[in-house]
Parts: C-alpha cells; structure tokens; sequence
C-alpha cells in the first residue's frame, strides 16, 4: 500500500461559510482582515482530521487584487499575517508542512487574462521571497495557461524550496488546461522548469482521472485536489470587480468525494486532498477511508 501525503481542503469558501459575511471580490483575504484568528481555526480543523499540511491563505493577495480597494501598502503585511495563522495552527497540532500558496494572477480560471511570462515572473519572484523564509515548499496553485505555469514556476524556483505545481483543468475534459492547451504539454514546461510534484486541483472531481492520466507520465509525484463547486467551464466569466457566480454542489458528500480520491489513489497519486467546498468533514473522511484501505496518510 502507499503512503500518501494527504492535503488539506479549501480555504476561502470555508471561511465565507463561517464569517457569515459577504467579502466581496476580496474573498479569503477581507475575511482573514475581518476575523482574526479564523484561519488558525480553519488550519487546526484541517490537522485534527488528518492533514499533512496547512495551505496558506496567500492564494488570493496579489497587487491586482488589493489596488482597487486602495490596499496594496498592506501586501506584505497581509501574507504574515497569513503565515502567522498557520504557524500557529501547527504549532498547537505538533506535525505537518506548511505549504506557500501563490495563485493565478488577475482572476482564477482566465487563462485569458494571462500577462506576458517576464511580467509574471517578476510578480511571484516578489511573491515566492515573502513566503520562503517560513515555508516548506511553494504550492502554485490553479494555473489555467502553459505561460502562467511558466512564469509562477520561475518565479517560485528562485526560492531553492520544493515546487509544487498544480493546474486548473476544463470541467469536461480534464485531459485539458482550462486554456484548452493540453495537460501532457506540462512536459515541455517542466523540462526548462522543473517542479518536485505536479497536481490538478479546483475543478470538478469528474475530470480529475483524465487530468491525472496526462500528469502519470511525468514522472513526478502527481495527485489532486477536485473542488465542489457546479461546472466552471461555461459559467460567464467575470469582468472587473463581479463576483463569480460559482455554485456550491449539494450532491458532493464527504463518502461521495472519497470515492473519487480513492480512485485517484488507484491510478498512482500520492498526494490528495481538496479545494474551494470541500472542507474538514470530506478530509477527515477521507483520512479515515485511507487508513481503512491500508495506505498510510501522512
């Protein structure tokens, strides 16, 4: 049986969930600035159910996020605070990583949106020094183009740590980015720039096992994490500061979501967990489930 590193589950729609408020286009990063000490909780849940790591909530401060709301002279700030949250966490749970999130630029799941790589280079460089010094590795997450993968790993590679990289995936067809450019052409970006693992995460868990067919044959660790959210794919995608009209599934239990993992695990991943909806109840399930089939989560 394997061993395998067990992620932890979404952050941004958890802490909507029980901040009871409206962030806004802001999301994760308003609720962390409105409720101290929220993450920390979210993170300790996550442990006590069985999780390797803590994810940190840094996916969503970016510049272009936080200068519209005249925000920005707290970017650094706003990432130690994060930090802060998930040190403790896994101080009080005693193990576990830390994982440095940085996600897309501009908006999740635009791959049109992607800015030319020098560009983006420069902005994860900025983004991946914050986090180094207090992380165990960089986790980029939900990249939707070849050319936003390209310019989050360089920037992430200059830190020395582990990379992980880990693509959004049409809801249809996982075998594609987002972009439509095929999975398998990850090949060519990670021959210039390597990462230590590569995964799938925030679409549905039913396109998972094509995305995780295209990741095998790199040779790397590979895994996923699906999220509960209804099909991305044809959604109108949102212009300026909308909201996305992303719709919780009601049919994605945490036995239901398990099953999904367990075939993940059946194929080859090693490192499995979950996004946007899926919160501690489906890890801790899953946790359980794993220990049940004989695989040894860590």
């Amino acid at each position: 049986m394997a061993e395998i590193t067990l992620l932890d589950g979404g952050m941004g729609q958890e802490l909507i969930a029980r901040s009871g408020s409206n962030p806004g286009p802001l999301w994760a990063t308003r609720v962390m600035m409105d409720h101290p000490g929220l993450v920390k909780a979210i993170h300790a849940d996550y442990f006590a159910a069985g999780a390797s790591l803590a994810t940190t909530n840094t996916y969503n401060i970016l510049h272009d996020r936080l200068q519209p709301y005249g925000l920005d002279a707290f970017y650094h700030a706003l990432h130690l605070r994060a930090l802060a949250e998930a040190h403790e966490a896994r101080a009080e749970a005693g193990r576990g990583l830390i994982a440095g999130s940085m996600g897309p630029l501009r908006e999740s799941y635009r791959p049109d949106l992607t800015p030319p790589i020098g560009e983006s280079t420069a902005l994860y460089t900025e983004k991946a020094a914050i986090l180094a010094p207090h992380v165990d590795l960089i986790l980029i997450e939900t990249m939707s183009s070849l050319d936003l993968a390209r310019g989050a790993l360089a920037g992430a590679r200059t830190t020395g740590l582990p990379v992980w990289l880990s693509v959004s995936v049409d809801d249809r067809d996982g075998s594609r980015l987002r972009s439509g450019e095929p999975v398998s052409a990850l090949a060519g970006v990670l021959a210039e720039l390597p990462a230590q693992a590569v995964l799938a995460n925030c679409s549905m868990p039913e396109a998972m096992a094509a995305a995780l067919a295209a990741l095998k044959p790199l040779g790397l660790p590979f895994g996923a994490y699906a999220n509960g959210f209804s099909e991305i794919s044809d959604l109108p995608l949102p212009e300026g500061d909308a909201v996305p009209g992303y719709c919780a599934r009601h049919d994605l239990t945490p036995d239901r979501y398990t099953a999904f993992a367990l075939q993940w695990v059946e194929m080859g991943a090693t490192l499995v967990g979950g996004c946007c909806e899926v919160g501690p109840a489906h890890i801790r399930h899953l946790h359980a489930a794993l220990v049940a089939a004989g695989h040894r989560p860590r």
